[in-house]
């Protein structure tokens, strides 16, 4: 019997610790410079937490455990070796999914125990349902964001009726997981019955979501998925998945809310009145007259001037240009140029994409500014350039009431002396909206791949004097 005790007491300490390691690794992420370090720590957190588990006393299906681990484990690995960084927002998108999945087959396992003589309270019962909902509903909906990022599903698809048809899926997801909770034992058919809607609303909501919400969405699932491990955690007692499910809930629900603040658009609006984008292939040419201009005159505009600022959005990141971006940056700075970087919190795919593919080129992070911190600097700066991002510098969030993006805070690349886009095409872009820049008197368009292009431009700096 002691050492029973003692067996549960290292355990509960242990993921206590591993919990500590959770939260300070969260904190370490909050910047670039320690981010690394707070990944590491929170990977030694979750060792810990999962090694200590084989200590839980009773446990039973080990070798299977093992199984899952080294499978796991081994998909992950060759997965995150393998990964481009173009593709990191759908892998984010699929691992978090994976988390909500894993909550919601828990309540499941929970549900059948609790028919096959294990019965848990009506409290208990109740959290594993909401748990259940919240991680059904993250892991097919970000199955779904998985599938468009990766080009293996139409960007958006629309049900007539959509909101109506979200309604009432919620209602009949809803009623079926009270009746799972009311069940004494579960009714397995019920609760086959509600995890399937359960999924169903997950992939249902997210169809008509394009990729200029992507990034919210991702966040919101993220959010998701916290909160269904931690109702888990109570469900299962244990403290680890508790403490590790609120934390991330608490930091996603944040940061959606923070990226919901950057867009000007309320959650349930991006949810249930999605900015359906057009696509790169199908999307409307520009209407305005766009002028363009050479590599060479861009090379000479940004060589002579005084102070350069770089846009980059999503074309830097299908053209993984950055590390070109970066060298061009290099000589231009080596001639006299003040150089930063603008971060709109939206750009990209995933929250924070630029700046990690800014990272990996090896932009210094005193370089980098996001959209409060160097948006009054567009107007002392001799040219803007603006590489593959649409949205995020659209005037026509400011004054066009129309504009699907109305309000939106946006980097006031327009207010430069100059403004230079690299953009591969006439077409408005990733979400279908015509953007006022491109129809600028100061604005010049140099068409093309971004990476050649910059390329282009780093071999006529070398030659300027």
């Amino acid at each position: 019997m002691s050492g029973l005790l003692n067996a549960s007491v290292l355990v509960q300490a242990s993921y206590f610790i591993a919990a500590a390691l959770f939260i300070l690794g969260l904190k370490a992420m909050s910047s670039p410079v320690t981010a690394r370090g707070g990944i590491v720590w929170a990977g030694y957190g979750m060792l810990l937490a999962t090694v200590v588990t084989f200590l839980t006393p009773g446990l039973h299906n080990i070798a299977l455990m093992l199984a899952a681990i080294a499978v796991g484990t081994g998909l992950a690995w060759w997965s995150g070796k393998t990964v481009k960084m173009t593709d990191m927002p759908q892998m984010i998108a699929i691992y978090n999914g994976m988390g909500g999945g894993a909550a919601a087959a828990i309540a499941v396992v929970e549900f059948i125990r609790s028919a096959h003589g294990h019965p848990h309270s009506p409290l208990v019962a109740s959290l594993a349902a909401l748990g259940a909902l919240i991680g059904a509903v993250s892991f097919s909906g970000s199955c779904v964001a998985y599938a468009k990022l990766q080009g293996l599903m139409k960007k958006t698809f629309t049900l007539p009726g959509q909101n109506a048809v979200n309604v009432v899926l919620s209602l009949a997801t809803l009623v079926a997981g009270v009746a799972v909770v009311a069940g004494d034992p579960p009714n397995l058919t019920l609760v086959l019955a509600f995890t399937l809607l359960a999924l169903l609303l997950g992939i249902v909501v997210t169809l008509p979501i394009g990729g200029a919400d992507m990034p919210v969405v991702i966040s919101l699932f993220n959010a998701f998925t916290g909160l269904a491990v931690g109702l888990e955690g109570f469900v299962l007692g244990n403290p680890a998945l508790m403490i590790a499910g609120v934390v991330v809930g608490a930091a996603g629900t944040l940061l959606t809310q923070l990226m919901a603040k950057a867009m000007n658009r309320p959650i349930s609006n991006i949810l249930f009145v999605p900015m359906n984008a057009g696509g790169k292939d199908d999307s409307p040419e520009v209407t305005c007259n766009m002028r363009s201009l050479s590599a060479l005159d861009a090379a000479s505009m940004m060589r002579y001037a005084q102070k350069l600022i770089i846009v980059p959005g999503y074309g830097m990141a299908v053209a993984h240009a950055q590390h070109k971006v970066w060298e061009m940056a290099s000589l231009l700075e080596e001639a006299g140029v003040e150089v930063k970087f603008a971060i709109h919190p939206v750009a990209g795919r995933m929250p924070g994409h630029m700046n990690v593919l800014l990272a990996e080129a090896g932009v210094p992070y005193e370089k980098i500014f996001d959209l409060e911190e160097i948006n009054a600097e567009f107007g002392t700066a001799d040219v803007a350039l603006v590489i593959g991002a649409n949205d995020v510098v659209n005037p026509a969030a400011r004054t066009n009431k129309s504009s699907p993006i109305y309000g939106m805070p946006i980097l006031n690349a327009d207010h430069a002396q100059n403004v230079i886009v690299i953009k591969r095409g006439q077409g408005t872009g990733y979400s279908g909206i015509e953007n006022a820049l491109f129809c600028g008197d100061n604005t010049r368009m140099l068409y093309g791949n971004a990476q050649p292009v910059v390329g282009e431009i780093v071999q006529h700096v070398k030659t300027m004097s």
